[in-house]
């Protein structure tokens, strides 16, 4: 890989740093936001479900303008709205303000990671595209392995406001390198008056089976993903024993396994081949989600192990596909269709979240029910994705 390429990455992996910073942070703080504010598992369900329905939102209608602007231009106006929002949910004072700030932060937050997907799309040959979803990835685990951890640590030592107010903080750099490294990327822009009918757009992936099969495989993917996530720190804390100032171990764990696997997951996928990757991981994601999901006191040292391989395992599924996706459209119109994507896919998850927080019930002792229905739903949604991947094409009609 070219050391310009590494720069990029390296920057567009910062981005999604405080992206997926801002909102993993949310699951962990579960425990402490239920009992501050006197809510319900249902109410901290739609608190998390509201960024993901909102961002669906914006990316649904951003997939009719994205490819009508420079990429980099387009990526600074949403990583600033981004930072304005985050900011805007250090600052809310009551439960009500908080939700009002994540709808408004989805609104940004959620395009932001298909646009530096189709970023990633635009610059990198799919021969590499493996390695290089690998380093976006990666941002993953160092949200796990830094961020969270130290976001719970001051949230512990100051007030759960402190970790977005943090997160704001790391932003302003950010939002320089995005200006300094990230080139002005137009060569996808169609003159004016070749430009696509915004109902044209939504058209030509309806009537196209490939992308449809694609966008669906997301959407499923990410259902089974985010069904258990939001109660996984709350029933950590309630159901298995764990301390709310031991669930960093959990993302410091996982992230640290994870930073190491990414990579190797990525490069691995370039060279045996993306759908062969996705499937024994998508196999070996479904241990640790029926161990998780039924899991009962344990000690630290066990409930680290599950929840480790949980984030190797579950990480290393989107790695290939994600590249497989990004090669289903050509590059005039991978903005508009990631975007669409990410809108569902954003969809999906805040639906998840809602329906596992109907699912699960918090007992008058604290204890949380019906955590292992919400595993099997999770592990049927993700066992359903082996069939779907399948099926699936790139733009030139091979299979991966």
């Amino acid at each position: 890989m070219q050391k310009q390429e590494r720069i990029l990455l390296l920057t567009l992996a910062s981005i999604n740093f405080t992206n997926i910073m801002d909102f993993m942070i949310m699951m962990p703080l579960g425990p402490q936001l239920m009992r501050i504010f006197d809510i319900t598992p249902q109410q901290f369900g739609l608190v998390v479900s509201a960024y993901t329905l909102s961002a669906g939102v914006s990316g649904f209608f951003s997939a009719f303008i994205v490819d009508r602007f420079d990429r980099k231009r387009f990526l600074q106006f949403l990583y600033a709205g981004f930072l304005l929002g985050t900011l805007a949910c250090a600052l809310a004072p009551t439960y009500g303000w908080l939700l009002a700030a994540r709808i408004f932060t989805g609104l940004f937050g959620g395009v932001l990671g298909a646009l530096v997907l189709s970023i990633v799309g635009d610059v990198i040959p799919f021969e590499r595209r493996g390695q290089a979803m690998g380093m976006i990835m990666a941002a993953f685990s160092v949200a796990s392995v830094f961020g969270v951890p130290f976001g719970l640590f001051i949230a512990s030592h100051f007030s759960w406001h402190a970790p977005f107010l943090f997160l704001v903080i790391c932003g302003l750099p950010v939002t320089y390198f995005v200006w300094r490294y990230i080139p002005n990327l137009t060569a996808h822009i169609h003159q004016k008056a070749d430009r696509p009918h915004p109902f044209k757009i939504l058209g030509s992936i309806i009537e196209d089976v490939n992308q449809r099969r694609a966008i669906f495989l997301m959407m499923v993917l990410m259902f089974g993903h985010f069904s258990i996530i939001p109660f996984l720190s709350p029933y950590l804390v309630s159901n298995v024993g764990f301390e709310e100032s031991q669930l960093a171990y959990v993302y410091a764990v996982g992230g640290a396994l994870t930073i190491f696997s990414s990579p190797l997951i990525g490069k691995w996928s370039d060279k045996v081949g993306k759908l062969k990757v996705f499937s024994v991981f998508v196999l070996l994601c479904t241990i640790p989600i029926y161990l998780i999901t039924n899991a009962s006191p344990m000690a630290l040292w066990i409930a680290l192990s599950i929840s480790g391989s949980f984030f190797v395992f579950s990480g290393g599924r989107f790695i290939p596909a994600q590249a497989m996706v990004t090669a289903t459209v050509s590059p005039e119109t991978r903005g508009s269709f990631m975007s669409i994507s990410s809108s569902l896919q954003q969809v999906c998850a805040g639906a998840a979240s809602y329906i596992a927080g109907l699912i699960v019930v918090k007992q008058p002792n604290g204890t949380l029910l019906n955590y292992e229905y919400v595993g099997y739903i999770s592990i049927g949604a993700t066992l359903f994705c082996l069939y779907l991947a399948q099926r699936l094409r790139n733009k030139d009609g091979m299979r991966f």
